[in-house]
């Protein structure tokens, strides 16, 4: 990683931890999420890896999730381990973690095998292969503030096999890594959004909410093959009235080009996930990205406190 001469890049090394480089700061934390779907199937999954080195912990694990609900201890599949501890030589290039999670680099900064074995209920036998560079947060003001971030779209293929089921996913999904400061709690609503179309054709977005309106303060539109880093934008959304999640979204964007973009969002699936003091609303989301059909998904992440107060009032309880 560097920054010399602008902003930070992703090479080899940044593909392994970086527990030497944290400092002795109780938060530091680095991360790694991997994110794959099958649309036909309304399913998604994740693979999320949260490590302490100063605490010597390694938190999270695997989800699996479709349509039927919206609950984790009902998904397909779900586990997230709070804390296990992570030997301080693991190498993140070619590691089975202690939550299950295997990962194993196969071309840097672009290709990673992804492995995971739970017999009976999951297996998991895919390969990312990135069909763009790994691109680096330039703004501090998202909801990651000073750490080193990248987030990188690429194809994941194979198969997984859950509850005896196989399903073969062939499809464009995300993926992004983090290391730096990272406290358990989150000060703002904040939503990170994810759609591509095709390797050419793909936009992200980092949101947080201001006197009511959500702007996009990290990001990027990727068209006809270019990435450039977002300047402005907006995210909207319509939400249920039982249930407070989201039933449609827009959004707009405009990067540093001076290229513009609207999309509208329709989730197929979503699950919640109690993540330390907020949550995540996490949905599966078909695109309309300007006539063409992109697929994502929308982290609408709430301080539990928030959401508590607005479904409250949402159900007319004053309690």
């Amino acid at each position: 990683m560097t920054s010399d001469a602008g902003p930070p890049t992703f090479g080899p090394r940044d593909d392994a931890f970086h527990f030497a480089e944290l400092g002795d700061d109780w938060w530091a934390t680095e991360t790694s999420w991997f994110s794959f779907h099958d649309p036909a199937r309304r399913l998604g999954g994740w693979f999320y890896t949260l490590a302490r080195p100063n605490v010597g912990s390694v938190q999270g694990g695997v989800w699996v999730w479709d349509d039927t609900t919206v609950l984790p201890w009902e998904a397909l599949y779900s586990t997230n381990y709070s804390t296990l501890q992570i030997p301080l030589d693991t190498d993140l290039r070619n590691a089975t973690l202690p939550t299950g999670v295997g990962i194993k680099v196969l071309e840097p900064t672009n290709k990673y095998a992804l492995t995971y074995d739970d017999p009976g209920r999951l297996l998991v036998d895919l390969v990312f292969e990135g069909i763009m560079p790994p691109e680096p947060m330039r703004s501090v003001k998202s909801t990651f503030g000073k750490a080193r971030h990248f987030d990188q779209f690429g194809r994941v293929a194979g198969h997984i096999v859950v509850n005896g089921e196989r399903v073969a996913i062939d499809c464009l999904a995300a993926r992004d890594r983090t290391w730096g400061r990272r406290r358990e709690d989150r000060p703002h609503k904040a939503a990170y959004v994810t759609g591509c179309a095709s390797p050419d054709e793909a936009f992200l977005a980092v949101t947080s909410e201001h006197g009511g309106r959500e702007a996009a303060n990290y990001g990027f539109l990727r068209r006809n093959g270019i990435t450039v880093p977002l300047v402005g934008g907006e995210r909207r959304v319509e939400r249920s009235t039982e249930h407070g999640w989201i039933e449609r979204i827009e959004m707009d964007f405009e990067d540093e080009s001076g290229r513009s973009l609207t999309v509208t969002g329709t989730p197929v699936n979503r699950i919640i996930l109690n993540r330390h003091t907020f949550i995540d609303v996490n949905s599966l989301v078909r695109w309309d990205m300007g006539g063409i059909e992109a697929w994502g998904e929308d982290q609408d992440m709430w301080p539990v406190h928030d959401w508590a107060d607005f479904r409250r009032a949402a159900r007319g309880d004053a309690r």
